[in-house]
This record gives C-alpha cells, structure tokens and sequence, in this order.
C-alpha cells in the first residue's frame, strides 16, 4: 500500500456543491487554495448531466500542489476513477472493507456521525481517520442531519482518539458557543463557498478558531 501523501489537518474543513457552476467555484477555490484547509470535500449533488469524472479532476489538479486532501463524498466508483485523497462517508458502509481494498491504494476515510455513538464506535474500530459530528446547529445544506447533543460529542471525545470535526450551521459568530467542546476542526459549505470574497471568509473562521485555540488549547 502507498503511504497517504496528504493528511487530515486541524481547522477548516471545506465542503464545495459541484451544482454550482465550474468556472465560478474554481475561481472561488483559486482564492483560497493556499490557505490551510484541514480538507476540501465534493459534496456528492452533481447536476443530472454533469461530467462528474471532469468536474472532481479540475477540483483535484487545482489542489494537487497543495497540503489540503482532496474527498469526494460517497462515491467510491469517482474514487476509482479520479486523482483523489480520500472518501468522506455519510453512513457505514455493508461492504466497507471491500470497497477499500477494492481501490488499491491507501487512501483517506472519515464519516458523519449523529447522536448515536454506534458510528463512531464503528469508526474507531476500522481506524477512520476522522469523525464528524452533524449537525451542531439548524443549516439548510445539512437537512437531513438531526442536531446534535453537545453531551454525545463530550462523549466521543472521552472514547475514541481519532481526530474530531464538527459541521452542521457553523458560523463565526455561534463558535463561542462551542468553546466546551474540544474539537480539531470545523465543516463549512456556504458560509465560505457562497460569500462574495471566499478568503476572507476563511479568515474570519480562521481568526476566530485561533482564538479558540490560543484560549483553550484545544486544537
């Protein structure tokens, strides 16, 4: 098996529609692509008759120089097919470990998970290299998350070492509110993606978990 050549990081982890349209989400993610990002996720909502193979290569080459790992959400088959890190999961898997060895090459795996501690029990077990907690707040990009008890994510932090993000209506104003909880990062779709300056978006997340660090020594 290759070694991984890229990492999960700590901070912000991005999620990007490949609905939107290439050209604008390539420009947006051009400013943005020598920030530290702890990933970058394509969400899997491809428009009907979208190239997905062309779509996931011009995100991927666009990172190929960067530290930040390139995922695509659930489908193994662009997985197969495309230069990328990894594959960000939204429920476990029947046939997981097939699925991995069936792609040949070491690869990054992490995967949503709710009140129900039974997926990152799962998790831990198959050594994911990440979990995510969705959703901590109400978002309209994570509609079929149920929200999160703040307890279940002090719990997941007791059992399990992997490293822990957390998602779901995010924004720099509400992350004061999770400074009890001690995690590694923190998704994001359209609070980054659909602002007007992407980078400087960023930043305002990335200020106010610096902030969070420098406080709590968390991340």
């Amino acid at each position: 098996m290759m070694e991984l050549k890229k990492k999960i990081n700590n901070g912000v982890y991005l999620v990007v529609s490949p609905s939107m349209d290439l050209n604008v989400m390539l420009t947006k993610l051009e400013s943005i692509r020598i920030e530290n990002l702890a990933a970058l996720q394509i969400w899997d909502c491809f428009n009907p008759n979208d190239d997905a193979v062309t779509i996931v290569n011009a995100i991927a080459d666009l990172f190929a120089g960067s530290t930040t790992p390139v995922l695509i959400n659930n489908r193994w088959d662009l997985l197969a097919q495309c230069n990328l890190d990894g594959i960000h999961l939204d429920e476990i898997p029947k046939n997981y470990k097939q699925l991995k060895t069936a792609i040949g090459k070491d690869i990054i795996v992490g995967i949503t998970c709710n009140n129900d501690l039974e997926t990152a029990k799962w998790a831990d077990e198959n050594l994911l290299d990440y979990i995510s907690f969705c959703s901590m707040f109400p978002s309209s990009t994570a509609t079929s998350c149920e929200l999160v008890n703040p307890e279940t994510v002090i719990k997941a932090q007791n059992m399990f070492k992997m490293p822990l993000f957390l998602a779901g209506g995010i924004k720099p104003e509400n992350l004061e509110s999770l400074n009890n909880l001690n995690y590694d990062g923190i998704a994001v779709v359209s609070g980054i993606m659909e602002a007007k300056h992407p980078n400087q978006a960023l930043k305002n997340y990335q200020n106010k978990l610096n902030i969070y660090e420098n406080e709590n020594n968390h991340l």
